[in-house]
């Protein structure tokens, strides 16, 4: 099997093959070495393989592609497959549709501690920014300047927080400017291991996406004893623009109905599949 890597970065797919491409690229120009790659696919359709494939025959990581038959929304089954499918000690969990900088990984393994999850965040990236983004851009890094036209987008609300894609390796500068965050974001955070184990890892009954994959997690860790860590402009990324998802009503009452109960660990998660599907 090789060198045992410290990371495992698990990347969910659901089609959007070019931009699978320009987060790959992002990957492989990470200044932290030490990693694999996951891609957990909710049953895309042939031209996300063919993308893997091409990463494949250029990567100097390992790459997994995980996927199993498109039934609808099942995101959380295929994470619960990668987390037994992973041999880092620490996990981080992006979407496919969010491109890391080139610290991303290095600030997420240097900033883990024990019994700490750790929340990232994104800049919500502009309609224009993301038609415009070229594969070049993401090779030489070009994409994490911010310029006078991604100052402006910002401005005038095209693009959302775009201040969370300056970097402040300092601590100081960050706690005096208040930049801590508290909620999970599913495409942004990571934890180790042997937290998502004692969980059970992901709630494979949620149907949809908005809270299960971050909110839910996040709380039952908590209930665990795991607090949550900002990496509020560190580990920094880019969501590239679409259409906003709708959180379904059925998601916000399982949510609701798991807070009332106070379970750590989900009937149904990582122990129903032992072997990657």
């Amino acid at each position: 099997m090789g060198l045992i890597p410290n990371i495992t970065l698990v990347i969910s797919v659901y089609n959007k093959p070019e931009v699978l491409r320009l987060v790959l690229a992002a990957c492989a120009r990470q200044s932290f070495p030490n990693f694999e790659i996951i891609i957990a696919d909710d049953g895309s359709g042939t031209a996300i393989r063919d993308v893997v494939a091409g990463a494949l025959r250029s990567s100097p990581q390992p790459i997994l592609h995980l996927w199993h038959e498109d039934r609808g929304w099942r995101k959380n089954v295929v994470l619960n497959n990668a987390i037994h499918a992973s041999r880092g000690r620490h996990l981080v969990f992006i979407d496919g549709d969010c491109i890391p900088s080139r610290h991303f990984l290095h600030d997420h393994w240097n900033e883990r501690e024990d019994r700490r999850v750790l929340l990232g965040r994104r800049v919500e990236t502009s309609e224009r920014w993301s038609r415009e983004l070229t594969l070049r851009q993401v090779e030489t890094g070009e994409f994490e300047h911010l310029g006078l036209r991604e100052i402006y987008d910002g401005f005038t609300g095209r693009s959302l927080r775009v201040e969370d894609g300056i970097r402040m390796p300092g601590l100081f500068l960050r706690r005096l400017l208040l930049r801590n965050v508290r909620g999970m974001l599913g495409s942004n955070f990571s934890v180790a291991r042997e937290e998502l184990v004692a969980i059970n890892g992901f709630d494979e009954l949620y149907d949809g996406p908005g809270c299960g994959e971050d909110s839910d997690i996040q709380f039952r860790l908590s209930l665990n004893g795991v607090s949550g860590k900002s990496l509020r402009n560190l580990a920094i990324q880019y969501h590239v623009w679409h259409p906003r998802t709708k959180v379904s009503d059925a998601c916000w009452d399982r949510f609701e109905m798991i807070k009332r109960t106070r379970n750590t660990r989900c009937l149904v998660g990582l122990e129903q599949h032992r072997t990657p599907a």
